[in-house]
């Protein structure tokens, strides 16, 4: 076994379970010489001490949001509280900044939570906007210094007549379409408010966030990819930061035809709408 993911319903009280978990997590650590990679889901509510101790001894910890919003989660989840997930987030996070400083004085400090921290959010069960899903996303990637947020397409498993009524489709693809839209913020640079506003509350299920943005801003085209900067040419639709990068460091030899854009690998039956070269 390379990884495991631990986790469990709460029993008794909050410290209770996380204390059966810790003693779990120790034992695997401690006495059966695991040495693979463990994703520890934090129980809400649980005592500063007990998480600082899992945190020596987990890679990764997490604690669920469960639904985008304050409102939403007391609609289904009143016992539980955004205010209670940010305390716990806001312990590993002060808690990573404080060891990573000792490192650097006394090399042998123990690592804590090396993976980061992540959470979760259900999609679909309240009613809840794209624009509000993604800014409440946005607001703990730079609070907490998240390394995921994951979406999970609300799915009924029974027929308790307490819980929310989907219509015969899941929302898969509004899932899909909020992660496009978390990639698009971590690693291709838009802000939140470029992709979701009040004009764009929600995203468009017929077509990508980055090629919905395209369209919503012709201004912005063509870019010329023998002259425009990386993050201009990121922004081009059928263009990955692969691709980006290996047209910034080919065009140092010369300018760059449609033939070598292909070899490159982009989608250029995309992005040849939104670029311009040499032919």
């Amino acid at each position: 076994i390379e990884g495991l993911f631990l986790s469990s319903g709460i029993f008794k009280n909050a410290d209770y379970t996380m204390e059966r978990m810790l003693r779990i997590v120790k034992k695997l650590r401690l006495e059966e010489n695991y040495n693979g990679y463990i994703h520890l889901k934090t129980i809400p509510g649980a005592s500063e001490e007990m998480i600082t101790e899992a945190g020596l001894y987990a890679d990764r910890m997490s604690i669920n949001l469960e639904m985008p919003t304050e409102l939403g989660l007391q609609l289904l989840a009143p016992e539980k509280s955004h205010k209670e997930v940010e305390r716990e987030l806001g312990v590993i996070r002060s808690k990573t900044i404080e060891y990573q400083s000792e490192r650097k004085l006394i090399k042998n400090t123990p690592k804590f939570v090396p993976a980061g921290q992540s959470t979760q959010m259900v999609v679909g069960a309240t009613p809840e906007t794209d624009k509000e899903i993604m800014h409440t996303a946005d607001n703990f990637y730079k609070k907490f210094s998240l390394k995921r947020v994951y979406y999970s397409g609300y799915i009924p498993i029974s027929n308790d007549s307490r819980m929310p009524v989907i219509g015969t489709q899941p929302p898969l693809i509004r899932e899909n379409r909020l992660y496009q839209t978390d990639w698009l913020l971590r690693f291709y640079k838009f802000d939140i408010n470029e992709i979701l506003n009040d004009e764009y509350p929600n995203l468009d299920m017929e077509m990508d966030p980055k090629l919905s943005w395209a369209i919503r801003n012709p201004h912005f085209f063509p870019v010329d990819i023998n002259k425009a900067d990386y993050k201009s040419i990121i922004r081009v639709p059928g263009i990955g930061i692969r691709s980006a990068q290996k047209i910034i460091a080919a065009r140092k030899f010369g300018n760059l035809h449609i033939y070598q854009l292909r070899k490159m690998g982009i989608s250029y039956n995309r992005a040849q709408y939104f670029i311009q070269c040499v032919d």
